[in-house]
């Protein structure tokens, strides 16, 4: 019978530590020490909401940069669903819905016929990236710079201003954030409106 106390005790000593007290403290220094990255990374503009910087959001208008598309149940890029399609490469439903999004891909964008770059048409592991290639954007410049209207050298510097690069070259590769960009794209459209 004391070996079965002993399992309480030791039970209730361990939940107590890894439970409650390890979450607690670990919570609260990198809530201390990177407060930004804890809460999720916000972006605020005008002291509303815009976004986050870790999770896309789906931009449907011609006039902005779209990111990869979302396989999350229920809506795209629904973060209480993260997760991929699950369909394997060589499911015909995968194949359908990437050629789907090529058909969209092709109407919404004007060049003729380069090839489309894949995370436009492929969603990401989460479902919930934010990021596009400086590549996936280039492509759909042409597009932004028709329906602002603004000059195409504009459009360019601004997916070159804002793309990431990662700390060292073989960590990853360069990506640019859809979100930051729209928002880019919509205070050069305020610039435009105070200075005209």
């Amino acid at each position: 019978m004391t070996w079965l106390r002993s399992s309480i005790v030791l039970l209730i000593f361990l939940t107590l530590i890894t439970g409650i007290a390890y979450p607690l403290l670990i919570t609260g220094l990198s809530t201390t020490l990177f407060h930004r990255q804890a809460t999720g990374s916000l972006i605020e503009q005008n002291g509303e909401l815009i976004g986050s910087e870790l999770i896309g959001q789906e931009f449907a208008k011609e006039n902005y940069f779209h990111g990869r598309p979302s396989m999350t149940a229920e809506q795209p890029y629904n973060a209480l669903s993260s997760g991929g399609s699950n369909l394997s490469p060589t499911n015909p439903l995968l194949l359908q819905k990437i050629q789907q999004h090529i058909i969209t891909i092709r109407l919404f964008n004007h060049p003729q016929n380069l090839p489309i770059p894949v995370d436009l048409v492929t969603a990401s592991g989460s479902g919930l990236d934010p990021h596009i290639s400086p590549e996936a954007a280039e492509f759909q410049a042409q597009r932004i710079a028709t329906a602002r209207p603004l000059p195409i050298e504009l459009i360019n510097k601004l997916i070159e201003e804002n793309t990431e690069f990662p700390p060292i070259n073989y960590l990853g590769q360069p990506v640019v954030n859809v979100l930051k960009l729209n928002l880019a794209l919509d205070n050069q459209r305020a610039q435009g409106d105070s200075n005209g």
